[in-house]
């Protein structure tokens, strides 16, 4: 069957794009792929792979690529030669080490999937994926975040979740753009102060850890004040112990665009509402200012136009 399928795409010449070989299982990757020079999408998930094949090294115009659930133990270094890879799947399998050199051409890499494996640390070489912005992997074996993947300036989502992470490295401030960062089920003991400065932050999981001191700070607050406000079992026994948090949370206040509790107020602005029906007021009076707060720009940005900004003078 692989055979028929492999000559049938060889018959397509440059012309073939796809190439969809699920649970064959194969024990090689056939070397025929090297005659297909322009695929785009190569999907041998599936099967009983232990390494790749020389011939991969000329499918230069490889956008994505998945070898999940194979036994693979590295991220061979053939992967420097798909200069074109957009996304790599490598779940499943039993990594536990990054070939040298293996990350050198992957300067177009957007999604690097690596969970079910064996990893126990990363390579500094992670830091030249520069276009990683989707990075999974979970369950694995890391001890540790190196800092050079604190410096992948376009990571949105971050997923390492069931390693055996003891702390957070201090560096992660770094990244910028960071949306969602997955920790649950680690032994982390202490959250860093610079997880404040993680502006874009929307979701923080740290389920399943040891965590007993939280940073101050306005990441830190917004997230329990919500929790509360959706009856967090956890956190309402735990906010009880500690009248140094609940008296800070007593000042939060609620943005008027996004309706999320905060802190800290980007901008106090005004806007002009009809008068209650029970107010004795003037008949020629339409519109009253009331004052109302907002949490961030991005909120300002989406405010209705009976609504502005109050500048300090």
């Amino acid at each position: 069957m692989t055979e028929r399928l492999l000559i049938k795409a060889l018959s397509g010449g440059k012309n073939t794009k796809i190439i969809t070989l699920n649970g064959k299982k194969m024990t090689k990757m056939p070397s025929a792929l090297g005659k297909l020079p322009g695929l785009k999408t190569l999907v041998l998930q599936n099967n009983l792979i232990p390494k790749v094949c020389p011939e991969l090294c000329n499918l230069t115009q490889l956008t994505t690529l998945n070898l999940g659930n194979n036994l693979l133990e590295e991220v061979p270094e053939e992967m420097k030669y798909l200069t074109s890879l957009k996304n790599l799947h490598l779940s499943g399998n039993r990594i536990c080490r990054f070939a040298p050199g293996a990350c050198d051409g992957l300067q177009n890499l957007i999604l690097l999937n690596l969970n079910n494996n064996h990893l126990t640390q990363l390579p500094q070489e992670v830091s030249r994926l520069k276009s990683l912005t989707y990075m999974s992997i979970n369950y694995n074996q890391l001890a540790s975040i190196p800092r050079e993947l604190c410096f992948l300036e376009n990571l949105v989502e971050l997923q390492l979740n069931y390693n055996q992470l003891i702390c957070i490295p201090e560096k992660i401030k770094f990244l910028k753009k960071l949306q969602k960062l997955l920790l649950a089920r680690n032994n982390i003991g202490v959250l860093p102060e610079e997880l404040c400065d993680l502006k874009k932050l929307r979701i923080l999981d740290i389920a399943g850890n040891i965590i007993q001191i939280f940073p101050s700070g306005e990441i830190t607050s917004r997230f329990v004040m919500n929790q509360l406000a959706e009856n967090n079992p956890f956190l309402m026994d735990g906010i009880e112990r500690y009248p140094q948090v609940r008296s800070m949370i007593s000042q939060g206040k609620t943005c008027a665009i996004c309706g999320q509790y905060f802190i800290t107020v980007w901008l106090e602005c005004v806007r002009f509402v009809p008068p209650p029906k029970d107010w004795k007021v003037s008949k020629n009076l339409k519109l009253v200012p009331l004052q109302v707060l907002i949490c961030s720009y991005k909120c300002f940005t989406q405010r209705d136009p009976n609504l502005f900004g109050i500048a300090q003078v």
